[in-house]
């Protein structure tokens, strides 16, 4: 099974052959580590991983109606027993403040100035480094990172927007906001008492191919922040300057592409999906040369930096670089994997040995994760990206560039570049102008290259002798079985059924997909439908009129067809109108950062009015609530959205 059994009438793509269906059947074809790239990807091998090109046409995928092959594991995630499991959290008792004074007794929240955050430089006090400190481009060998400063030009930075939200969680003072030298400091132009900076050095596969070294050619990170929670939240600037991982480039970013991360991390947060997050935006005051299109036609730009924020940017080319390396370079890989799991998975560190964590692989073999806390990493690991995937799949949201350098290990979505919302149905959307020749990294495709990176992670690990072949397939199972759990109870939720239907459901995407409905406002709109089935057939579409626009009869009468169908499932569960329509807002929003939006705060930002980029962020904050006065925020794009440059975009936009 695979999400695009939904969409397989509508499109002809060459699929991977590692699918989901073939993620699911591990265990019943009692493979030895079945992995089938097409060549259609044109995906070589690891220099140092087995694994062979093998041709042939894209399997067919397994229908979605019945719940997915459980090998020996409850419904509830392998994740959810580790967690149980932990002996001690990685985390502290909240530092509180108490005034007592008059007999009263409140707290208050910890708030500090900039110089009194606590930074612990974990990742380059416990991790080789590289002994030279120029920023010349070179491989850089042995090392996960290189110190390096910020080297962006700076002339009179300003602040663009912030992020109230994350300066709470990083216990700073919001009032620091206000500080004339914040922009200086968020610039990098000035250094933040207690950083280290520097920049991480990864590889990874870029559409399919192998690409060598990568690392933050642009991103330089400033250190990790503990705060009142002991929680560990890693400070990033992007677009600060050169670093040995340039390559070619100036290390710089403009501030239409910073506006977008800047917005989407929030946006995303507030939406429920796990996100990178960004404190803040700031122009640098010089202009960067940028050719947008590659057309030979480039133009200036206002520079800026924002300041992402997450617990790791690792990702899984953090780990592949070294093991394509092999020879002594294999221990780092064991040493990177030692440090996420100790500071990222302190629950598995701790687990104890468990009946409820061994499963029954085929052949009688039985897999027991406790035994092995690297397998149990890398289930975690899997199944943290299938469930981020099928929230992407949930909110119409298309990353635009799922390469291995931009997997969070966290299951953190992350590096926002060329990213899109559906507006009109589309399963083969891409919002990347670089992947329009084989759409690899399509809206439907998602589920399957999220598998087909998580087979690249897993073998990484096992060719650092970390787990072994069983151990890999058990993970790349779980990744299946997660992703349709959890789509499954999605959907279903989105659409306010008792249950999970999948011929309804498949039947209302291909509609979808033919009229090129609206997904966001479909969806919004669908919770006004009455569970009534009296309702006169003349009146059925009236809630959905705003969204089925220029449908002709056929069509029309299509429409009429499935409502009916929907209205006797929603009548039959029982539930009421309003406690249905309450349900199902809360997990359709009214509110997503389409492109468009983007664009119009990007084009008042570069005349240099912020005032639209900070409205965006307000209302992105609270994407499922109706807003009264905004209802010109959900309205679908206008026809000059649909220019290049806005409704799609390169890779390094």
């Amino acid at each position: 099974m695979q999400i695009i059994s939904h969409f397989s009438s509508l499109s002809t793509l060459a699929l991977p052959r590692l699918s989901l269906s073939t993620a699911l059947n591990f265990r019943r074809r009692r493979s030895k580590f079945p992995f089938y790239p097409s060549n259609h990807f044109e995906i070589p091998r690891l220099p140092l991983l087995a694994c062979n090109l093998s041709s042939g046409r894209s399997q067919q995928q397994a229908p979605m109606d019945s719940p997915p092959p459980q090998a020996s594991a409850s419904v509830d995630s392998v994740t959810h027993d580790f967690q149980n499991q932990s002996l001690a959290s990685d985390g502290g008792d909240e530092k509180i403040c108490k005034n007592e004074s008059n007999g009263v007794s409140y707290t208050q929240r910890v708030r500090l100035k900039l110089e009194d955050l606590n930074w612990d430089n974990s990742f380059t006090r416990e991790l080789p480094g590289d002994p030279r400190t120029d920023t010349i481009p070179r491989e850089v060998l042995h090392a996960c990172y290189t110190k390096v400063s910020p080297s962006a030009e700076v002339e009179n930075p300003q602040l663009v927007a912030w992020s109230e939200s994350v300066a709470e969680f990083l216990d700073l003072d919001p009032t620091e906001f206000e500080r004339p030298d914040f922009p200086l400091l968020f610039s990098g132009a000035s250094p933040l008492v207690g950083s280290l900076p520097y920049a991480q050095c990864y590889g990874g596969h870029q559409f399919g191919m192998w690409a060598g070294q990568l690392g933050d050619g642009r991103a330089i990170t400033l250190g990790e922040v503990l705060n009142s929670k002991s929680e560990r939240w890693e400070l990033q600037l992007k677009g600060a300057g050169k670093t040995p991982y340039s390559r070619f480039a100036d290390g710089l970013a403009v501030l239409r592409s910073s506006i977008r991360e800047f917005l989407c991390s929030e946006a995303m947060h507030n939406l429920g999906i796990p996100t990178t997050r960004a404190l803040c935006l700031v122009t640098t005051g010089k202009f960067v040369t940028r050719d947008m299109f590659y057309d030979g036609n480039p133009k200036e730009e206002p520079g800026a930096i924002v300041c992402r924020v997450s617990p790791s940017f690792l990702r899984f080319g953090s780990y592949q670089i070294h093991a394509s390396r092999e020879k002594e370079d294999l221990e780092i890989v064991r040493a990177l994997a030692d440090y996420a799991i100790r500071h990222h998975f302190p629950h598995i560190e701790n687990m104890s040995r468990s009946e409820s964590l061994s499963f029954n692989t085929g052949n009688e073999e039985v897999l027991d994760l406790t035994s092995n806390k690297y397998a149990a990493w890398a289930v975690e690991v899997a199944e943290r990206t299938a469930s981020l995937v099928a929230r992407w799949q949930g909110v119409g949201f298309t990353h635009g560039v799922l390469n291995t350098d931009n997997m969070s290990i966290l299951g953190l979505t992350i590096d926002y570049g060329p990213f899109g919302f559906l507006d009109a149905f589309d399963p083969r959307y891409t919002p990347n102008t670089t992947d329009l020749p084989g759409r690899r990294y399509c809206f439907a495709n998602q589920p399957d290259i999220g598998l087909w990176n998580i087979a690249q992670f897993t073998r990484t690990l096992v060719a650092a002798k970390l787990i072994d072949d069983k151990e890999a397939n058990y993970a790349m199972e779980r990744y299946g079985t997660k992703f349709m759990d959890d789509y499954q109870a999605i959907m279903t939720k989105k659409l306010g059924l008792p249950k999970y239907i999948k011929q309804l459901i498949s039947k209302l995407l291909n509609n979808m997909a033919i009229d090129k409905v609206d997904y966001t406002n479909f969806f919004r709109l669908l919770s006004n439908i009455k569970a009534d089935p009296n309702i006169p057939e003349e009146e059925l579409l009236n809630p959905l009129k705003a969204v089925l626009l220029d449908i002709g009869q056929e069509r029309k009468e299509a429409w009429i067809s499935w409502v009916k169908i929907y209205i006797e499932e929603l009548a039959s569960s029982g539930i009421s109108d309003e406690e249905r329509k309450a349900s199902m807002n809360a997990v359709n929003p009214k509110y997503v950062l389409r492109n468009y939006l983007c664009q119009s705060a990007i084009d008042a930002a570069e005349q240099g009015d912020f005032e639209e980029v900070r409205r965006v962020l307000k209302v992105m904050e609270r994407p499922y609530d109706e807003q009264p006065g905004m209802e010109k925020y959900a309205r679908l794009p206008p026809a000059w959205a649909y220019r290049p440059g806005v409704c799609m975009l390169s890779c390094s936009s």
